[in-house]
């Protein structure tokens, strides 16, 4: 599980993504904090869990996390009505992303700066989860320096919004048709799918989805249900991922 910390206060809303994150201060210094009480809610949480932790596997820079809990009356500098109500909502255990406060925005021009492996990882690694939020307009990659910090994981693993979907095949079929930030530099994915699928073992798969606090699965899963849908519903997460890494790959993910 991932270390948990407590907010001491908040100090304003980052306005950069569309699920309204906090920056927070805690006792190890700043961290972003996605709220469980956002639009979005807490599958995007997981979602951002496991792609993060799979990163790290794969050697690709993400920040740290950690469990962020929110309790009743945490100071806030930011007196916004709307915002109150949000943290209102999120009362409990958040998501907490180091804030890198030196960090910038990608843009166009640093794309000169991705060498095509690193841009292949990361495509590959768009394509295991089925991330379609890092295209042009979109890169949710932030530049610090030479390292390009992977960020806004939470539309990726879109299949755990509606499981009863789901069948045996789901996971082999081919992704939609995105445009990707990295088409046409990303041109070493077939060289490195052997070096990253053997960096996944079902085992790492299953430590990875084993980061995600209870508190962010269980308002997932059906009210009615046996005492162990939990694990199965972490078991089910690992399943997918695992069957999607035997294959087949599709063209789209070549280049």
């Amino acid at each position: 599980m991932l270390p948990a910390l407590g907010a001491l206060r908040i100090l304003r809303r980052d306005r950069r993504g569309s699920s309204s994150p906090v920056v927070v201060e805690t006792g190890e210094g700043l961290y972003l904090v996605k709220l469980r009480g956002a639009a979005q809610g807490v599958a995007t949480l997981v979602a951002e869990v496991v792609v993060a932790a799979l990163a790290d596997r794969l050697g690709l820079d993400v920040p740290a996390r950690r469990v962020v809990t929110l309790s009743a009356g945490v100071p806030t500098d930011d007196r916004n009505d709307e915002l109150a109500d949000l943290i209102a909502a999120s009362a409990g255990e958040n998501l907490g992303f180091r804030f890198l406060e030196k960090a910038r925005q990608f843009r166009p021009a640093d794309r000169e700066r991705v060498s095509a492996d690193l841009a292949s990882q990361i495509r590959w690694l768009d394509w295991l989860v089925a991330n379609p939020d890092r295209g042009p307009d979109n890169p949710n990659i932030l530049v610090d320096g030479s390292r390009f910090w992977l960020i806004d994981h939470g539309a990726a693993l879109p299949f755990q919004h509606d499981w009863e979907a789901v069948t045996e095949d789901s996971p082999r079929r081919a992704p939609l048709p995105l445009t990707h930030l990295f088409d046409g530099l990303a041109t070493r994915v077939d060289q490195w799918d052997p070096i990253l699928t053997a960096l996944l073992p079902r085992e790492t798969l299953t430590a990875a989805v084993d980061q995600v606090p209870d508190s962010f699965l269980r308002p997932l899963l059906p009210s009615a249900g046996p005492p162990d849908m939990l694990a199965r519903r972490r078991a089910a997460y690992v399943a997918f991922l695992w069957k999607r890494l035997q294959g087949p790959r599709h063209p789209l993910i070549a280049t």
